[in-house]
């Protein structure tokens, strides 16, 4: 996929990852090591560090998801930018994508930060600093597991749940078993993500049987659309173009016309029609003459209007008592909009979790003073 491609169905995405490059040229060209940046370096352009963030610059718990430390680390959160954002971005929408992304690295900050401060708080554990987008890259991919545990299709096609899980097994086997990864940062963006996605996954839900019943409601006046036609148009029964007294009476076919001078043997006989066919014996004045046309017309006449006319009026009428009643029986309902509420639920959920996370940088912070405080 070519860049104006990515950005066509990913925008958020693609700024995403042209941030994530254009700050690490930046940094090479201001002088930082592109394999092994110094920790001054790092703390100058953003980095997580638990005495900074968690006391006046609270900032770093975004700037932290844009800086990498090392070429290999923004190549690794890089391609996994590029491979869960392409599909998360179009299912999710740019905005709430953009949300869940800076939702998820806040949160595996946040978590790294109270990881940190409860080690000190023990005696068994340092300040350290973390950078990187991966917890929010971890909050995406959880967020692409719930979707996929819903089933919920991005362009027709449902994602591998399979598949989604072995690659974020791998992730947070590789956090353990490797020292240095910031596991927490990445627990922390997983569980954000899982919480978004899944308002996101039950507002989905119930949009989905909504529309479901429209479906449904649009197929039944369709159909009581085509069954109140039929009733008010029923076939015509006078296309039938039946024989009458004027068409067959003896001025047109009498003795005269048919007689035995123009029908006899030597105009048809043996030769041109066998005995098995008609001869002049089948068609002489004698087999057509006026009172058996007669009696064909008033036999023809007499059994289409008393019998036919009467059988087939009886047969739609019956037909037509029934798909009216069946009609009436089908009143056509007007569609269902969804409730406003589950449209907002996943900005709710991403309110709520906002109003937490600045709840629980509070907390933290307020905890720090008191320590500082009880020292002096």
């Amino acid at each position: 996929m070519t860049i104006q491609q990515l950005f066509k169905t990913a925008p958020v995405t693609t700024l995403l990852l042209v941030s994530f490059i254009g700050l690490f040229i930046v940094q090479m060209l201001t002088g930082v090591d592109a394999n092994n940046p110094s920790t001054e370096a790092l703390l100058n352009w953003g980095a997580n560090a638990l005495p900074y963030t968690m006391q006046d610059q609270p900032w770093r718990l975004v700037s932290s998801a844009f800086l990498h430390i090392g070429l290999m680390h923004l190549l690794f959160n890089g391609f996994a930018m590029y491979f869960f954002g392409q599909v998360a971005e179009p299912m999710f929408g740019s905005a709430k994508f953009l949300a869940l992304f800076l939702l998820s690295a806040i949160g595996g900050n946040l978590l790294n930060s109270y990881v940190t401060w409860q080690s000190l708080l023990e005696g068994t554990g340092q300040p350290g600093l973390s950078a990187g987008a991966s917890g929010g890259i971890m909050g995406i991919g959880a967020a692409l597991l719930i979707a996929a545990l819903f089933k919920i299709s991005v362009n027709g096609m449902v994602l591998n749940l399979k598949s989604l899980i072995f690659i974020m097994g791998i992730n947070l086997v590789y956090g353990f078993a490797v020292p240095g990864i910031d596991n927490a940062g990445h627990i922390g963006g997983a569980i954000t993500g899982l919480v978004i996605a899944l308002a996101f996954a039950i507002a989905y839900r119930h949009r989905l049987a909504v529309a479901l019943q429209n479906a449904a409601i649009y197929q039944n006046q369709n159909l009581h659309s085509y069954q109140t036609t039929y009733i008010n148009q029923p076939p015509s029964i006078d296309s039938y173009s039946a024989p009458h007294a004027t068409d067959l009476d003896n001025s047109d076919l009498n003795s005269s016309d048919l007689n035995s001078s123009d029908l006899n043997s030597s105009n048809f006989n043996s030769q041109d029609f066998n005995n098995n066919n008609l001869d002049s014996r089948d068609l002489d004045s004698t087999n057509f003459n006026s009172n058996d046309i007669d009696g064909y017309r008033s036999d023809m006449t007499g059994s289409y209007n008393d019998d036919t006319y009467a059988q087939r009026s009886a047969g739609m009428d019956s037909r037509l008592d029934i798909d009216t009643a069946h009609a009436n029986s089908t009143t056509p309902k007007t569609p269902i909009k969804p409730s406003f509420i589950w449209q907002l639920l996943p900005w709710l959920a991403i309110l709520l979790i906002s109003i937490g996370f600045v709840w629980w940088w509070q907390d933290i912070h307020y905890q720090i003073l008191q320590v500082l405080k009880a020292i002096e």
